[in-house]
């Protein structure tokens, strides 16, 4: 079990990164969903070892992050959302020397775990190939399997599915629903469809708040007939932005469509929408950055 209360970090130049964080997570996926520049990344970071907090404190089976990083580091597999690579040594060399450090201290062991991971990722055919000469995708992709050896019990993957394409994704979708059957597995992402296939239970986290917290279902639910669409003209999406609460606006056989908030049905040629997590989400996003005077337009009150 996971046990973060009232995390708190402050950069030098002002930015709050983290405000009271409090989290309980037990084995499964968990998903940490908000926009880029969140302070996703810096729980992520500060979870993994790799920064202090001002306050609060973080336990993992009663294992203290800060007062005992190396024990937690011998369980932690991390994949951050920017790494670099030694660009002249191959995949399988790579990961050889990382297993070695893990504690895979047999050489035909080690050997064929290395051969096991790679093929997981789609690596295997590449394994020779310098880590320099590989592309985004398969550096993604050799960061995913670089995160999972040693069978950690923590797994923090940050923006994982990034570069990854269709398949890959997948892929990768199958492998993070394995591991979080045995281990705790934290997912941080801005890509809403992660969660929703993924997590049993996520939060919704802006600018270093856990705004709301629950299983995907159940809060995409809250919305239920309450999120209407319609196509608009695109010269038209100013005024109706004044008017409704704008969840989202999207391009749909090349016309434009809105989905607003309403508590009521708004007419105007509105449909009721089967309302999803990317809904709630922009819903919950909304709430917080508007002034409470502003929440409700006139029009739906």
């Amino acid at each position: 079990m996971l046990n973060i209360q009232n995390l708190n970090k402050q950069y030098p130049n002002g930015t709050k990164a983290l405000q009271d964080v409090n989290l309980t997570l037990d084995k499964g996926m968990f998903g940490l969903l908000g926009p880029n520049g969140a302070g996703k990344s810096s729980l992520m970071r500060t979870i993994a070892t790799l920064q202090q907090a001002d306050s609060g404190s973080i336990v993992f089976n009663d294992v203290d992050v800060f007062e005992q990083p190396d024990e937690i580091r011998k369980i932690l597999g991390y994949l951050p959302q920017d790494f670099g690579v030694y660009p002249k040594i191959s995949a399988e060399a790579m990961l050889q020397h990382i297993a070695k450090v893990k504690g895979i201290t047999n050489a035909t062991e080690r050997k064929n775990y290395v051969l096991d991971l790679l093929q997981k990722v789609n690596l295997y055919k590449f394994r020779k190939r310098n880590l320099g000469d590989f592309s985004g995708g398969m550096r993604q992709r050799f960061g995913i399997a670089q995160a999972l050896i040693g069978n950690p019990q923590l797994i923090i993957v940050d923006e994982p599915t990034a570069g990854l394409d269709p398949l890959e994704r997948n892929r990768f979708h199958n492998l993070l629903s394995e591991l979080g059957e045995e281990a705790v597995v934290i997912l941080s992402t801005h890509i809403v469809d992660d969660v929703s296939n993924l997590c049993e239970n996520m939060a919704v986290f802006y600018e270093g708040r856990i705004l709301v917290q629950g299983q995907p279902q159940e809060l995409s639910s809250s919305l239920d007939g309450k999120v209407f669409t319609r196509s608009i003209a695109k010269d038209e999406l100013e005024s109706y932005q004044e008017k409704y609460v704008v969840l989202s606006n999207y391009l749909k056989a090349g016309k434009l469509h809105i989905n607003v908030f309403s508590e009521l049905p708004p007419g105007e040629g509105f449909q009721t929408v089967t309302n999803n997590l990317e809904d709630f989400y922009f819903y919950t996003i909304y709430k917080d950055t508007k002034p409470v005077a502003e929440q409700v337009p006139d029009s739906l009150a």
